[in-house]
């Protein structure tokens, strides 16, 4: 299969580092061309998303990667200002936290998730996770014409982080 050279824009909203550096070693080991960049807090990703300052050359996501526990503004509260904003509720996001609690996924999906992944604490189980949800995202799956429709092979990485 042809390499699609269209990169893939992926934003990971994460406040752990070291669930940061297992997300950019999984993606490098995929065969997905992506950009990711990170921010580390609920405030940061809406700006992102928003291109506010600093943010007022990023590019708009393919996909989100969200975790629940972050500081300043949790991830529900982007969530739900994410499903509620026309230009932006189309873009798939991922809720990928450590919580296990029925409320959280309940509440989650209410905001309009497009799925809950428990974080796996198991370091080959974690970078397995994050490979499956690329691989998910960008091979299986079909976009809106206004995220990404695209069902092709995908070959390379680069790490953008904020």
């Amino acid at each position: 299969m042809a390499c699609n050279t269209s990169p893939i824009e992926i934003l990971l909203v994460e406040d752990n580092p070291g669930d940061v550096r297992l997300t950019v070693e999984a993606m490098k080991e995929g065969r997905v061309i992506n950009n990711l960049s990170v921010v580390s807090d609920g405030v940061e990703a809406l700006a992102f998303l928003r291109r506010e300052p600093p943010y007022q050359d990023a590019s708009r996501p393919d996909l989100i990667l969200l975790d629940l526990n972050l500081p300043k503004l949790d991830g529900r509260e982007v969530l739900r200002q994410i499903k509620n904003d026309k230009s932006l509720l189309r873009i798939p996001v991922v809720v990928l936290t450590t919580s296990p609690a029925e409320e959280d996924i309940l509440r989650s999906y209410d905001l309009h998730a497009n799925c809950y992944i428990l974080k796996p604490v198991d370091l080959e189980q974690f970078l397995e996770v994050v490979k499956s949800i690329s691989d998910f995202w960008f091979s299986v799956v079909r976009l809106p014409p206004d995220v990404r429709g695209v069902s092709d092979a995908w070959c390379a990485n680069e790490v953008i982080t904020h």
